[in-house]
């Protein structure tokens, strides 16, 4: 029998293997056009990346080293260009030589791969743009790195190379931004769980430009500058796209195989095409997705070898293995997140017209109680009538991949939420909890589909009724730390005291940290007669991160290096050791204050936090004190500072005294205070001084854009937006306004006298390098969006305001 296969490394060279194993007498050939046959190709970002340093460890096998054990005749650098199915034969192209000539085959397998989508955009033929897919690509990528020293790359594509190299690149001292078309990165992941991951990327440093596109390149000034499609220009040393792939089917086409509705090529279960003696497998295949029953394409490597043990004995003994479909199962490490998805996402069943129910938990890695437990945020979506599992998603840090895979089990088989309920798993403080994580999702679950609790999800709470009644159950000190706004605090012990004030006509939501003790309350609402209860599922800590504006990259030093050690730490006598993990920020800074007072001259404390903020937050803490960070680090999800305590000498004093540095709030929108407060800011700035603007409350104002997006606000945001100006251009004066003449004739008259206009002014300040900050607290209270803000304005709160201020020896409040 002759065997033919076209193409190798995952599918085509297991299909090779496993037809020598089970057919010892077969004449195999498999015909690869590039040089090696077998490698692993999801490595080559950590070859990339210097993770992995020895190129030879990307070979799972060569072409002598298959030839010697199974006896395979590998042609490598030999392409197909032609299958003729009426005479069984192909035709091969040499590429070294430029022959030609043809075989002839009993059965042929084609494993082509899938192709990166390159698309014709203006001035993407330049050398210093890349893109990933095989180890020819991965030498000429990692040459460039070696030999031009890039200081900056842009990554265009949000997915899961996209964010590996953006990972990997940064990981050899390159700054990375992060282009991605869609409002999210990790396109398997629903908005929610992908924002964890969007902070995650801006901790570290990583420019991200979400909901933007690029319109061209221009390779300028020795590099490369990407003009995006929202007017942004990024200069950049190199580019990687990893915009996503599509399979390689033209051979198929041209030998006039079926391709399937998604583009790829038809198999049926048996993985053989519309040609009876043609089997395909691996990325160029459409497959049934098993929880939509629609075709699907899944490029991933576990399906595709999978793919190949069934068509390698079908071939030998007759179609009897098939392959019932795939559920898209994959994992991905984004710097210290592990990420992992399984089944369908929401998009995907609200396109296929599919009833579910999201549900969100957050847990912990292990037992709370043993050293090291990092979070955990799970995501599932089951079907309302029956509970049937439909999807899963998990960010976290440590056992992210056990849980998947226990998640992911569950949807194969058609299980439902009640089996992970009772899903039995190994436990030891170490490794889980004894109620695992797996097994909370399916109480949650199990709870909502018996009507012991109705939930709410975070997009919703923006549409409720106005005389809906909310209720944070979280302790006094939590809710001070942070709430939802619109909500008031009844701590869920002291609920019951407090029913008779409650109106039972009108409806209720309650919230807290995860939902547990949102849960709780609801309990004891419905059970005293309310009935129009519910809670939030994932409570604050989903809304919250699903609800942060993306930080915007000044430097792109990360936020909390891996880590950095700053004075001395020879002793650890008195080290005072509080631990703040599972505390949201503020917790973590208010644990290091009250901790930090106790402290005497010279004694050391360590703190250990969860919260990815804490790191910037206790640098700037420390400036802010006085106090020494002696050592800072963060790994596998725990931030860890050392302070030392300091006492305040004189030469602290006179050094902040000497602070050279202005800050400005700007707090008024009235046009005259305005064109002050710019004024004053470009005078300082043209002095080589560095000035901030802190802009709050009424001042968000000045520096909305002339033209912007549309965005989705709730009743209150819509209401300040049509009560205030629009635009700069719309600021009245704050005496002698007169209806708007006042304004009109200021403007005139400094038209006049050749006096800049406050958009002038303005732009001279971005010109100058002024730090414009907009407070995220007003932000949120007047319903302003970032989006609705000029490009170059930056987002923060107090703290970082304070820190610029203890910098500053002019502080102007406008």
């Amino acid at each position: 029998m002759n065997y033919l296969i076209i193409g190798g490394v995952a599918g085509g060279a297991t299909v090779a293997a496993r037809l020598r194993r089970m057919d010892e007498k077969a004449n195999i050939i498999l015909f690869e056009r590039g040089k090696y046959v077998s490698y692993a190709n999801c490595g080559l970002p950590y070859y990339i990346g210097d993770t992995i340093n020895n190129r030879e460890k990307l070979f799972v096998q060569t072409a002598k080293g298959f030839t010697d054990r199974f006896r395979i005749d590998i042609r490598t650098e030999q392409e197909v260009t032609a299958i003729r199915p009426d005479k069984k034969e192909v035709e091969i192209k040499n590429l070294s030589t430029g022959e030609t000539y043809t075989e002839t085959y009993d059965k042929l397998v084609l494993s082509p791969g899938a192709e990166p989508l390159r698309p014709g955009i203006e001035g993407i033929g330049s050398k210093k743009i890349f893109t990933l897919r095989n180890v020819p690509d991965t030498d000429t990528i990692k040459n460039y790195v070696n030999t031009e020293n890039p200081k900056r790359a842009i990554v265009v594509g949000g997915g899961f190379i996209g964010l590996e190299m953006a990972e990997n690149l940064h990981d050899l001292g390159i700054q990375v931004d992060v282009v991605e078309m869609a409002n999210q990165v990790m396109a398997p992941l629903d908005f929610s769980m992908a924002a964890i991951v969007h902070r995650q990327l801006t901790d570290k440093g990583v420019g991200l430009h979400l909901e933007d596109g690029v319109s061209r390149f221009e390779e300028k000034d020795g590099g490369v500058t990407v003009h995006l499609r929202s007017g942004k220009q990024i200069a950049t040393d190199m580019v990687l796209l990893s915009i996503g792939v599509r399979p390689e089917t033209k051979l198929a086409k041209d030998a006039g195989l079926a391709i399937g509705e998604r583009g790829g090529i038809a198999v049926n279960d048996y993985m053989q095409t519309s040609d009876a003696d043609i089997y395909a497998l691996g990325d160029a295949v459409e497959v049934r997705h098993l929880v939509t029953g629609q075709p699907a394409l899944i490029p991933l490597a576990g399906p595709a070898n999978k793919q190949g043990r069934i068509v390698a004995d079908n071939i030998v003994f007759g179609n009897k293995k098939k392959y019932p479909g795939s559920i898209g199962t994959s994992i991905a490490k984004v710097f210290d997140l592990t990420v992992a998805a399984a089944g369908a996402n929401a998009k995907l069943l609200q396109q296929n017209n599919i009833p579910y129910i999201s549900s969100y938990t957050h847990g912990a890695s292990h037992a709370g109680y043993y050293p090291g437990a990092v979070p955990l945020s799970i995501k599932i979506l089951f079907a309302p009538e029956n509970g049937k599992l439909l999807g899963a998603q998990i960010v976290g840090f440590n056992g992210v991949d056990k849980r998947i895979e226990m998640l992911a089990q569950v949807i194969q088989r058609g299980g439902t939420v009640h089996d992970l309920a009772e899903l039995e798993h190994a436990y030891a403080p170490p490794y889980s909890s004894a109620k695992d994580p797996v097994n909370m999702a399916g109480f949650v679950a199990e709870n909502i589909l018996n009507k012991k609790s109705r939930i709410i999800q975070w997009r919703e709470l923006a549409e409720l009724p106005a005389d809906t009644i909310r209720i944070d159950v979280r302790t006094h000190d939590e809710y001070k730390l942070g709430t939802i706004p619109g909500f008031i605090n009844i701590p869920v012990d002291e609920l019951r005291e407090h029913l008779d004030e409650l109106p039972k006509e009108k409806p209720i939501v309650v919230t807290c940290a995860v939902g547990l003790r949102g849960y709780l309350a609801y309990r004891i609402l419905v059970q005293n007669g309310f009935k129009h209860v519910r809670n939030l599922s994932g409570g604050y800590k989903t809304w919250s991160v699903a609800t942060a504006p993306i930080k915007e990259i000044v430097s792109h030093k990360p936020e909390i290096p891996e880590s950095t050690s700053y004075g001395n730490s020879d002793s650890q006598i008195n080290l005072l050791k509080v631990d703040a993990c599972g505390l949201m920020c503020p917790g973590p800074v208010m644990q290091l204050k009250k901790n930090y007072e106790a402290l005497k001259i010279g004694e050391q404390l360590q703190i250990t936090a969860t919260d990815q903020a804490f790191g910037k937050d206790v640098t700037s803490w420390c400036k802010m004190t006085g106090a020494e960070l002696v050592a800072l680090e963060n790994k596998n999800g725990v931030v860890a500072a050392t302070i030392r305590k300091q006492e305040k000498t004189a030469s602290c004093e006179i050094s902040r005294n000497n602070a050279d540095n202005k800050t400005l709030i700007v707090f008024s929108d009235d046009l005259d205070k305005a064109l002050a407060s710019f004024v004053i800011a470009n005078g300082a700035a043209s002095t080589g001084k560095k000035v901030t603007m802190f802009f709050t409350f009424w001042g968000l104002n000045v520096i909305k854009k002339q033209h912007k997006p549309t965005v989705t606000k709730d009743i209150f945001g819509k209401m300040f937006g049509w009560m205030l100006p629009t635009h700069s251009g719309k600021l009245k004066l704050s005496k002698m306004n007169m209806g708007g003449a006042g304004s009109w004739m200021m403007r005139l008259i400094m038209k006049r006298k050749r006096i800049d206009s406050l958009e002038s002014l303005i732009q001279q300040a971005i010109d100058n390098g002024v730090e414009m900050i907009a407070c995220t607290m007003s932000m949120d209270v007047m319903g302003v969006q970032k989006e609705e803000l000029m490009d170059n304005v930056t987002l923060g709160g107090v703290a970082s305001y304070l820190e610029r201020a203890e910098e500053a020896n002019v502080n102007l409040f406008i």
